[in-house]
């Protein structure tokens, strides 16, 4: 993959980069300071992903990604940013990510590994996976093939009220039942790529319209009830900034 990181700072351009080059196969090719630089560039030149500021001179990083979603081949954007309130606008243009300064090391890998993974996903267009209905991750449409004892069920994605790790399988449950997906929980994050879901916790993804009330928790975090069931679930300390976001908490 070819990215660009549009950033203004130079000390978060050269951390940034940093983290792109030793965390993953991602290349650089180039770095801006404003969005109308990019706009050249974008016409000329093939582009997987933009790392973007929001607040950048000339045309801002909102503007930039407005302009670059009429393009027809347009770029993953993952927005890295200060700014919390863009979020929900963000989202409504279809971003790759969105990525709160000042972030941690862990979350920028996670993001950088989803990003590989999209694109490996994207141009195998998983024919092994359908070839081989045994590793159950089969995707038809919205719906995904999961384990109940010795046979295989279809579920419309939306039934799903969370998902849970369990070494290296996750148990994926319904309103009154538990299914089986034999892949780590990170692979079914992938799989789901549905944005009503929110990985919460490391052992954790839950389906944000199935949640029936927030429970402040001890040491600032959260237990999450889920409708129409018993099920609580645990929104980690690391995740609170983003759930909060999210939630308009």
């Amino acid at each position: 993959m070819k990215a660009i990181i549009v950033e203004d700072e130079f000390p978060a351009r050269k951390e940034l980069r940093y983290f792109i080059e030793n965390k993953s196969k991602i290349e650089v090719v180039s770095e801006f300071t404003n969005g109308i630089e990019v706009l050249d560039f974008i016409q000329e030149n093939k582009i997987d992903v933009i790392f973007l500021d929001i607040n950048i001179p000339h045309l801002d990083g909102m503007l930039l990604a407005k302009t670059l979603n009429q393009f027809k081949a347009r770029p993953k954007i993952v927005f890295i940013t200060a700014y919390e309130n863009y979020a929900v606008d963000a989202f409504s243009l279809g971003v790759f990510d969105y990525v709160l300064k000042p972030y941690s090391e862990d979350r920028i890998t996670s993001m950088l590994d989803k990003l590989e993974k999209s694109e490996t996903n994207s141009s195998e267009i998983s024919s092994d996976k359908k070839s081989t209905i045994n590793q159950n991750i089969e995707e038809i449409t919205h719906k995904i093939s999961l384990w109940k004892g010795d046979k295989l069920v279809v579920i419309d994605i939306d039934d799903i009220y969370y998902c849970e790790a369990n070494e290296r399988q996750t148990f994926i449950y319904t309103e009154k039942e538990m299914f089986i997906l034999k892949e780590g929980i990170s692979e079914v994050e992938n799989i789901i790529n549905d944005k009503t879901f929110f990985r919460t916790h490391r052992s954790y993804i839950v389906n944000l319209t199935k949640v029936k009330e927030i429970i402040p928790w001890f040491n600032n975090t959260y237990i999450l009830k889920l409708k129409d069931s018993d099920y609580e679930v645990t929104v980690s300390r690391s995740k609170i900034k983003e759930f909060r976001l999210l939630m308009h908490i």
